[in-house]
């Protein structure tokens, strides 16, 4: 590292310590030249290969703007959306790999935003898999559909007549 006081190339690492919840290193370092203390971070790049075959940084407001559109009108807050890009960030991260296509991280952004607001789920997944009828929407609402019925949980009014029928 190159010291930024006199441009000496030599320097030790006096301490170092995780910031950003563990994301970056902060290190306080000497530079062997003038003795001057300096303080770097280092963080992990995370890059997006487009379709077109360009890469650029991970952006998480870039997810929160894409996600942003499909919440129009819908009671989402800017703290959820903040939430769900993190979401999207730790999920593409575990991967473990310097680059992840840009189809994964859309599909990182299904799962999370279809637990924030089913619409908004929808509206993103209609662009993202480019639907092109009414058969494609409700083939996506009959399995939101399935999925979202419980199984095996009796219907609220026979609960409510179970407990009442029994006295304690």
């Amino acid at each position: 590292m190159r010291c930024p006081f006199c441009k000496d190339e030599d320097s030790r690492v006096v301490d170092s310590r995780t910031i950003d919840d563990g994301l970056a290193i902060r290190r306080r370092r000497e530079c062997a030249g003038c003795g001057r203390r300096f303080t770097t971070a280092e963080t992990s790049m995370l890059f997006v290969a487009k379709r077109s075959g360009a890469t650029e940084p991970f952006s998480r407001s870039k997810v929160v703007s894409g996600v942003r559109k499909a919440c129009q009108g819908r009671p989402v807050s800017d703290d959820d959306l903040a939430l769900l890009a993190q979401q999207v960030e730790d999920t593409v991260r575990a991967t473990g790999s310097a680059e992840i296509p840009a189809m994964e991280i859309g599909l990182a952004i299904l799962g999370p935003l279809r637990e924030l607001d089913e619409v908004a789920y929808l509206r993103f997944a209609s662009v993202y898999r480019s639907f092109d009828s009414l058969e494609d929407f409700e083939a996506e609402i009959a399995l939101l559909r399935a999925e979202g019925e419980p199984v095996g949980e009796e219907p609220a009014a026979s609960q409510q007549e179970s407990t009442t029928s029994h006295p304690r």
